[in-house]
């Protein structure tokens, strides 16, 4: 089981805050350091300092390590334009030396698009938006170099692009499909997905996506993608030690207990084909969380 750590910055975190846990989780080996793209923070969190913008976070931590993974759970569609999401996050692939993923989704956060003036368009057009984008993306990454790449959706029009810079990694970084939908979210992962995430979803509930994705891609003639899920977090190496870890964060999470609890939880979503997990850590100034998780936990995972 592949371990990647997963913050929400948006809750409350400075640049120093999320270079620190990158940095920390990439000495302690993890495969990967993955971040929400959102502006507003959710709940009573006061959200202070304020959001960070992911890709410009992403950008700083790329030249600020050296061997960690680096991507986003989800990127919303509604927030940049394909092409200079395409430039951007080639340029973070290529300032990282091929360490990039990323995700793209539809995004669902109405209050955040309304505080930053970005519009919010019906569910429908959004992922219709997504599909184009998705479609924009991957199209300019692989044209070959010193060839022109064109699109006319209903959204987006691009006319003979040079489709540069070219992202470190051939023929382009992984793309990260997710979510619960039941029709157009898992024909967009057998057209488009190399993995594909359920977040936060029980282990029936990620089941059934599995099985919808698989049989979207069988549908599509194809192979189906990775498959991963993403769930919160509190491991202690004591029973005490997990519960002040809950405590900390306000809620008895997914994932609770002791390493060898937490072992058999995750187990049970790599028995339906997981081999990924984004580990939600919420706590920030807990770095020693992040030492029991890879000293303590990983070694008893499948």
């Amino acid at each position: 089981m592949r371990l990647a750590v997963f913050i929400e910055p948006q809750l409350g975190a400075s640049y120093d805050d999320q270079l620190r846990i990158a940095q920390h989780a990439e000495e302690l080996g993890f495969e990967a350091f993955f971040r929400s793209d959102h502006f507003l923070t959710m709940g009573s969190n006061s959200g202070l300092p304020g959001p960070t913008d992911s890709w410009a976070t992403l950008a700083a931590i790329a030249v600020q390590t050296s061997r960690i993974r680096l991507g986003t759970l989800l990127t919303s569609a509604t927030f940049r334009f394909p092409g200079v999401l395409a430039i951007t996050v080639a340029q973070v692939d290529q300032m990282s030396r091929g360490r990039v993923e990323l995700g793209l989704g539809a995004g669902w956060f109405e209050a955040e698009h309304t505080a930053y003036g970005v519009p919010f368009p019906s569910v429908r057009e959004r992922f219709d938006r997504l599909e184009e984008q998705l479609a924009i993306v991957t199209g300019l990454w692989t044209t070959p170099e010193g060839e022109r790449f064109s699109f006319h959706g209903k959204h987006y029009e691009l006319t003979d692009s040079p489709a540069l810079p070219k992202p470190a990694q051939s023929p382009r970084p992984p793309i990260i499909v997710g979510g619960h939908g039941k029709r157009r979210t898992p024909e967009l992962a057998a057209r488009f997905a190399d993995e594909f995430n359920v977040p936060f979803g029980t282990v029936e509930a990620t089941g059934e996506a599995y099985a919808r994705v698989r049989e979207a891609c069988a549908s599509a003639g194809r192979e189906a993608p990775l498959f991963s899920a993403a769930q919160t977090i509190a491991v202690g190496r004591t029973d005490a030690e997990a519960r002040r870890r809950a405590e900390a964060i306000g809620q008895q999470p997914p994932l609770f207990g002791t390493p060898a609890e937490v072992a058999e939880q995750i187990g049970r979503f790599a028995e339906l084909g997981a081999t990924r997990m984004f580990l939600q850590v919420l706590d920030l100034s807990d770095l020693d969380h992040l030492d029991v998780i890879q000293g303590e936990l990983a070694s008893l995972l499948p």
